[in-house]
C-alpha cells in the first residue's frame, strides 16, 4: 500500500481527472459518492448545507461531477437555460445528502484511500488508452452505418471499449477470452485496425465474433496486448505454485471485485448488441461466415487456453 501522501495525492488527481473527462465511466451512485468525497478532500470536512453549497457553486459542478453528467440540452436557449438550472440543483442536493453520509475525517489521507478504493472497483483503471473508431450498425438495407469514435483501454487484465460519446462500455473482455491481430491499410482499407475476435451468439447460434477497430494506434495497442499477455502467463505459472486455499482466496477477491457495478444496465457491462461485428461458425468441417456468408476464416482457431496473437488465413476486407 502507498504511505506516502504526494503519492497519494497524484493518484486522487489522475483518478479524478480520468472520472470528470469520462474516461472511466461509472454509474450515478459512483460519481455522487466520488464528487462528495471531493468536496471532503479539497473544501473540507463538518461544513453545513449553506456552506458546502457556496463552496461547490464557487468551484462550479464541473470540477467535481463528469462534464456529460453536468450539461443539459434544451430546444432553445431558455429551455436549455432551465433544464441546466434545474439539473443544477438536482445535482447539488444529490451531492450535499451524500456529503453527509461520509465518515468524516479530519485528515485527507483515508479520504484519498477511499477516492481510490471506489475507482479500483471499474474494471479499466489504470489502464493505458488509446483512440479509435468502430463501424455503426448499417441503419438500412443500402446504407452504411458510418463510424463511432471509441476509446480503448488495455491493462493486465483485459481490452475495454468504450463509446467517446455516450461514456460507456460497449466491450469488456479479459485476456482469456479474446484473440487479436493488426493489419495494416492497403488497397481496400486506409486505416490500421486492430481486430477482436470472441466467442458471440447469432440467433441462438454459438458464433465467433470479429471487431474492428480503426485506429493509428492499432500496432502499438496490439504489442501491449501481446506484451500484457505474456506479462501474465508468467504470473499465472507463478501464481499456480502457491497453496490451494490461497488461490481460492484470491480467485473469490476477484469475483467480488467488480461488485453492484455488473449490473445489466450499468455503463460497465458490456453492449455486444450495438455493435457492427462479423460473425462465423465452425460446424466441424469448414468455417463459414453468418450473414452474410464467407468460405474463410480471418482467424486459425486457437487450442491453448491462453490466447496470443492470430494468425490471417484469409482477408475479410477483400469481399
Amino acid at each position: 500500500m502507498v504511505e506516502d501522501e504526494s503519492v497519494l495525492r497524484l493518484l486522487y488527481d489522475e483518478a479524478k481527472l480520468n472520472i470528470i473527462e469520462g474516461r472511466y465511466p461509472c454509474d450515478p451512485e459512483h460519481w455522487t459518492r466520488l464528487a462528495a468525497l471531493s468536496c471532503a478532500i479539497e473544501i473540507g470536512t463538518g461544513l453545513d448545507d449553506q456552506q458546502l453549497t457556496t463552496a461547490i457553486r464557487d468551484r462550479k459542478l464541473s470540477s467535481l461531477l463528469p462534464a456529460h453528467v453536468v450539461g443539459g440540452v434544451g430546444a432553445g436557449l431558455l429551455s436549455t437555460l432551465r433544464l441546466r438550472a434545474g439539473r443544477r440543483a438536482e445535482l447539488e442536493q444529490s451531492l450535499l445528502k451524500e456529503y453527509h453520509t461520509l465518515n468524516m475525517h479530519t485528515e485527507p489521507r483515508p479520504l484519498i484511500l477511499q477516492y481510490l478504493s471506489i475507482c479500483h472497483t471499474l474494471p479499466y483503471y489504470g489502464c493505458a488508452f488509446f483512440v479509435g473508431e468502430i463501424d455503426k450498425p448499417a441503419q438500412g438495407l443500402l446504407q452504411r452505418g458510418g463510424r463511432k469514435a471509441v476509446s480503448v483501454g488495455i491493462s493486465l487484465e483485459g481490452v475495454y471499449v468504450i463509446d467517446t460519446k455516450e461514456k460507456h462500455v460497449l466491450l469488456g473482455l479479459r485476456f482469456s477470452e479474446l484473440s487479436w491481430d493488426h493489419t495494416y491499410p492497403d488497397a481496400e482499407v486506409d486505416s490500421h485496425i486492430l481486430w477482436l475476435e470472441f466467442d458471440g451468439e447469432e440467433d441462438g447460434t454459438p458464433v465467433n465474433k470479429l471487431l474492428k477497430i480503426y485506429s493509428k494506434q492499432a500496432e502499438l495497442m496490439s504489442g501491449l496486448i501481446e506484451f500484457c499477455v505474456e506479462l501474465r502467463s508468467v504470473s499465472d505459472a507463478a501464481a499456480s505454485q502457491m497453496a490451494s486455499a490461497k488461490e481460492e482466496s484470491v480467485e473469490g477477491a476477484r469475483g467480488r471485485r467488480p461488485g453492484k457495478v455488473r449490473r445489466q444496465n450499468s455503463v460497465v457491462c458490456s453492449r455486444v448488441h450495438t455493435l457492427s461485428t462479423i460473425s462465423y461458425v465452425d460446424d466441424g468441417k469448414e468455417i463459414k461466415r453468418l450473414k452474410p456468408k464467407r468460405a474463410a476464416s480471418f482467424f486459425t482457431k486457437q487450442t491453448s487456453a491462453s490466447y496470443a496473437a492470430v494468425q490471417v488465413t484469409d482477408n475479410l476486407e477483400q469481399s
